[in-house]
């Protein structure tokens, strides 16, 4: 039997492929380059998007 999550345990953000819908840590889908571009890839549909605009630039 699964034993409950407790509250200090911290939630991992998800984020929601624009192709599929499908929802994926945003470690899994999220790339962050040093020059501040962020890169989404879904791994399920192949939808990418490159060079998301971020509060940094």
């Amino acid at each position: 039997m699964l034993e409950p999550k407790s509250p200090e345990m911290a939630v991992e953000p998800l984020a929601e492929c624009p192709g599929c819908q499908r929802r994926h840590a945003f470690e899994q889908v999220l790339t962050a380059q040093s020059n501040q571009n962020v890169i989404f890839s879904c791994p399920d549909c192949g939808y990418e998007k490159k060079n998301i605009r971020t509060s940094k630039g």
